[in-house]
Order: C-alpha cells, then structure tokens, then sequence
C-alpha cells in the first residue's frame, strides 16, 4: 500500500530522513511529499536556531556528506579543542568528539586549538574564562598585583609569570601556578630562651624583615620558606649571642643585630630571600637577674650621687681658700668685706656691741664703727 507524507518545513528549520533507522538526506525549506511503502521512512525537523546539532546518529549524518555547505562538521582529536563563536560572541569550548553546527541562521566562527601547548594564550582569555564549559575544559588561575606566579608543569619549572590571567588546558599535562607575594615582610621570631658566655639565660624576641627576591627558588629549595628563615634565624641568634656575656651584649644590641644579619646573608641568599633588616626587639631578664641589675644600677646612681657632692664641696672649699688668701693679701679688700658684715647687721635693726678684756679689741671696734 502507498503511504504520501506531507512534510513542511519552514525558514529556520531542517528535516532529516530516515528509512529504516538510517539516515538517507535533508529536506530544506518548503513542502514536501514522502512515499512510504512500508512506513519506514521518517522524518525529524529541527531548528537551525539553536546551532548546535545534536543527534545520537550525528557519525552517520555526518559522512553522508549531506550537512556540506549547510552545517560546519568538527571531529576534534584527543588533543584538540574549539572555540566556537556565534554571531560574534563566544558560545562554548568543545572537547574531543564530533559535533555539526548549522550555518543557516547564525554566522558560527571555528577556531581550533592544540591542547598539547598546555598553556592556552588568547586575546579573549577573559572572555574565554567566564563560559561554564571552560571550568570544565580550562584550569584557570589569576597572579594578583604585586605577587608573581611560578609555573610548573609535570613538576618541571617552566616560567614566573608576572601578574595577570592564565590558563591551562586539563588533561594533557598537569599545570600548577604557586603564587609568591614578593613584598617586603616582617617575622618576629620570639621566645628564644638563650644562655650568654658568662652562663646567663636570656629570653629574647628579635624581628626579621626581608623579601622573596627569586621566586623560583623561594618554592623550590623548601617546603616552607618562611618556616625555614624562623629556624635560621633562631640558630644565628643563639651563635651570636652565645659568644657574648651580658654586659657586652646589652651595651651592642645594634652590633648584634648586625652580626646576625651578616650571618644569615648566605643561607637567606640560597632561599631566594633578601634580607632587609634584623633587629633585637626585647630583651627579657630572669627575675633574680632583674633584682640584681636593679641593685647594680641603684648602686651606681648612689656613687655617682656621692661624687657629685664630693666635688661640690671641693669646689666650694677651694674658693673658700682663694677667698682667704685674697683678702690676706688685700688689707682693704678685708677692710670692705667686714664693713659689709657691719652693713648688713645694723640693717636689721639690732646692733649689740659686747667688749671683752683682750686688750685693744675697744679701740679696734670703735676705729671701725
């Protein structure tokens, strides 16, 4: 018995033929009469729209060779990957397999990529890193401003990377960024209980401040370089104050500093540190060695007081001995200092005269008055 569909397809849509579950062409735009004997044949209309093909068959429709011209075809391998953007905007990244895009309704642009250069460039990697597929596909990675990035793929060192975006394609490698920030940094180091030469222990808290001058060894020579430069440091402080007794230390911290500075140079060097500063920030007593500084000090005060006031009253004896031999010397400056001495005592309103027996001392205080 013969069977006529009537088939009508329309601007924006395609029709694929099917007889017996294969696939036998495309039906364009317009209306169309099918013969089907056996009601084998049949026929799916779909939207040029959505640009995207997407059939459990697309292998077949594919080498028929019937989407020519009409459908642009991609057979992605293992390593490959497209860019696919439609009117203009990107739409998606396509990983291996097969795919068909319709060329009727939307202007569809291709671009195909090599996953084995690892490292994906592109002047719309921003654009590119927003797109959910690239989650799936892309490792994507950001280097903030002042901080750099070091790159490793497949655990080798392959370049730092200044601040910026990056991607990277998953699968062909393993890519891993490990970002350094290379400003300047300060470490307390505290609490390091050491014991001077002359055997007194000291609890003492010193700062380093230093910055990551090569990246590259910063990550690769330790696990943790920061914990690395608070162990060498610890160790530089007890060489070098170990060497000292007390006294010489309190009196040097800023030589100290130094010293341990000078010493750490190398080994921070080897780090891909550089080291700015190293300072002595406090320096804490045992309490029976505070008790004892403290008499040590008072006493001191007390003999510096007591030298004082012996030279005061040198001093003050000795112009009291130039005074002497001055007036001695001098009978009429004598004779003015006791006429000072009278002045004085008749201006306080009581004069008393007493005379003694000594003979003369009458006539020498009535001459003077």
């Amino acid at each position: 018995m013969t069977l006529l569909k009537y088939i009508k397809i329309r601007s924006y849509e395609m029709g694929l033929v099917f007889r017996d579950r294969e696939f036998k062409g495309l039906l364009a735009t317009g209306t169309h009469w099918l013969v089907d004997l056996l009601g084998k044949t049949r026929v799916e209309i779909v939207s040029q729209c959505a640009p995207w093909l997407v059939h459990d068959q697309l292998d077949m429709i594919v080498k028929s060779g019937a989407l020519t011209g009409r459908a642009v075809a991609l057979d992605l391998k293992d390593h490959e990957r497209g860019l696919i953007w439609i009117d203009g905007r990107f739409s998606n990244i396509l990983g291996p397999g097969l795919y068909a895009y319709w060329l009727g309704q939307k202007d569809v642009q291709v671009e195909i990529v090599d996953a084995r250069q690892v490292r994906f460039i592109h002047k719309d990697l921003a654009v590119i890193a927003r797109s959910a597929s690239a989650k799936v596909l892309l490792d994507v990675c950001s280097v903030e401003r002042d901080r750099v990035g070091v790159l490793f793929i497949d655990g080798r060192y392959i370049d730092t990377l200044s601040p910026g975006q990056y991607a990277f394609w998953k699968g062909p490698a393993d890519a891993r960024v490990v970002e350094v920030d290379q400003r300047e940094t300060t470490a307390d180091v505290s609490g390091q209980e050491i014991m001077t030469a002359d055997k007194v222990t000291l609890r003492v808290n010193a700062k380093v401040t230093y910055r990551i001058a090569d990246a590259r060894k910063a990550v690769s020579q330790a696990d943790d370089v920061r914990q690395a430069l608070y162990r060498e440091t610890q160790l530089a402080l007890r060489a070098v104050i170990c060497a000292r007794e007390l006294d010489a230390f309190l009196v040097g911290k800023d030589t100290v500093g130094q010293e341990i500075e000078q010493a750490m140079r190398q080994r921070a060097g080897e780090l891909g540190l550089e080291i700015a500063s190293v300072g002595i920030r406090d320096v804490i007593l045992p309490g029976e060695m505070k008790d004892l500084m403290n008499k040590v000090t008072e006493a001191k005060k007390a003999a510096e007081a007591n030298l004082i006031s012996r030279r005061e009253e040198t001093a003050a004896i000795r112009s009291q001995a130039n005074t002497a031999k001055l007036l001695v010397e001098n009978p009429a400056l004598m004779r003015m200092r006791e006429l000072e001495v009278l002045e004085k005592i008749a201006s306080a309103g009581h004069l008393k005269i007493v005379l003694g027996g000594e003979k003369g001392l009458a006539d020498r205080v009535t001459n003077l008055l």
